[in-house]
């Protein structure tokens, strides 16, 4: 059998927020439908779109903006380049104008009420998130084709057989931890670099390391931005930005201009523990409300988990002097392999497990990548990884009024402190004693995920979503 093969930058992919399965996905699906009419010359005879909404896509979709995504998605932009400030107006005048500039080329007429369509009580069996483009064209033919958005930005058209890319030869090929550590074993190599190794099947390793520093550049922006913008988040639930205030507070009121002497002066500030979990939160948070602001995040390896990682980053680089190159490429080269594993083995789909694929992915990623950096050992860092999971497991998704903000924002701050106890706790552990492995949490996080009620599955149909009553003042 065929192993799959995941590369650091399907698992850490640049866009914009809220959701890496409901506003990525689906934008990334409707570029690939545009592409298609392009390609097949029938741009310029397409008369009329009209979108369907499936399942989770269609109950939290306005929430996590897929209908913004698609739009913009059949526009032609594309969330790693697209201006965030430009989201909201260009969305706007698509509706206001009921016209779409399809590819950016070819003008149609749309309706915002008529030709996207939430069909909230329907569900294909594939998987919860589903859209369905149909292009009706001059001649009066159709044609209809259905994407399924898989998690973390992986988006899978019907009809294919699973998601793929060009097959390489990997020199390590992993889809477990199991063999993953085999491989350690063998060639005496920590995890980062045997990812550095694999990535090297694709592409040049210096084009490796600087598309990840890439990442972290947008990572290193997105927290810094976050931790500097007030406000408050748009949706509905009037929910105040906190990293700024806490930034204020933290920083002792002092205003820096640059990233590089802002994180200087939080290192200045000491290392109590105290001190370091305030700031670890701060981190967290400043992400998350720059994803549920339609700011540009990085998937790691989701959007609604999208500060797990970074949080725990910038503790490396603020707090063990990790501010270097090379240590960042390795940092994120190891978590990237731990969220692979659990993407080969279960989901990283909240709509398919709950929050426990995407928090407790991300902070086992983090936990496993800390460990390393701080000098874990290889069964180390599947111990921390393992850990990390095992304290998420069952972890649902209820996102109250479908948005990105409560109770997810908080998680990430969770996930973060988690992951550097989990990262603690083995480094401190004999790993050879442990009695559960890193493959058997996988499999238990999917097994759990099968047997989860679907509406703890980001459906906003359970939990928190349907006990917190929307008018209530915040307290």
């Amino acid at each position: 059998m065929v192993k799959e093969q995941i590369s650091v930058f399907d698992m850490f992919k640049i866009g914009i927020g809220p959701s890496s399965s409901h506003t990525l996905g689906p934008w990334r699906a409707a570029q690939q439908f545009t592409r298609r009419l392009m390609q097949s010359g029938l741009l310029e005879q397409t008369a009329a779109i009209q979108i369907l909404l499936y399942g989770s896509l269609a109950k939290t979709g306005i929430g996590h903006g897929t209908d913004v995504a698609i739009l913009l998605g059949l526009s032609g932009d594309d969330p790693e380049t697209f201006a965030v400030d430009q989201v909201t107006p260009k969305v706007t005048q698509i509706k206001q104008r009921r016209l779409l500039l399809l590819g950016g080329e070819h003008e149609i007429p749309f309706s915002y009420t008529d030709d996207l369509l939430f069909l909230y009580a329907e569900s294909l069996p594939y998987h919860p998130n589903a859209v369905t483009f149909q292009a009706l064209l001059a001649h009066g033919k159709a044609i209809s084709e259905t994407y399924y958005s898989i998690g973390g930005g992986f988006v899978l058209k019907e009809g294919d057989d699973d998601y793929h890319k060009q097959e390489v030869d990997l020199p390590f090929p992993i889809q477990n931890a199991k063999e993953l550590l085999v491989w350690c074993i063998r060639t005496g190599l920590k995890i980062s670099e045997v990812v550095l190794e694999n990535e090297q099947a694709w592409r040049p390793e210096e084009e490796t390391k600087a598309g990840i520093l890439r990442i972290f550049g947008t990572i290193r922006d997105c927290i810094y931005r976050g931790c500097h913008t007030t406000g408050t988040l748009p949706g509905g639930l009037h929910v105040e930005r906190r990293a700024y205030k806490l930034n204020k507070r933290l920083i002792g009121g002092r205003n820096y201009t640059d990233y590089e002497s802002w994180v200087a002066a939080i290192r200045a500030g000491g290392d109590s523990f105290q001190y370091t979990l305030d700031w670890v939160s701060c981190f967290a948070l400043a992400v998350n409300e720059e994803n549920a602001s339609f700011g540009r995040v990085v998937t790691a390896p989701t959007n609604g988990a999208a500060g797990v990682i970074p949080a725990v980053l910038q503790y490396f680089i603020v707090f063990h002097d990790g501010f270097d190159d090379d240590q960042i490429i390795r940092f994120i080269g190891t978590a990237s392999e731990i969220g692979s594993i659990f993407k080969k083995g279960a989901t990283i789909s909240a709509a398919m497990g709950g929050c426990q694929a995407e928090i407790g992915v991300s902070s086992a990623m983090a936990a496993g990548a800390l460990t390393e950096r701080l000098g874990g050992s290889q069964r180390q860092v599947l111990m921390a990884a393992e850990i990390a999971m095992e304290h998420h497991l069952g972890l649902t998704c209820d996102p109250i009024g479908g948005l990105v903000q409560i109770p997810c924002i908080e998680r990430n701050t969770m996930g973060a402190i988690k992951a550097i106890t989990a990262a603690q706790l083995a480094l401190q552990s004999n790993p050879d004693k442990a009695k559960v492995s890193l493959d058997a949490v996988v499999k238990t996080m999917w097994e759990t995920a099968q047997d989860m009620n679907a509406k703890y599955k980001e459906t906003a149909d359970g939990g928190l979503a349907v006990n917190i009553p929307l008018s209530l003042p915040e307290c």
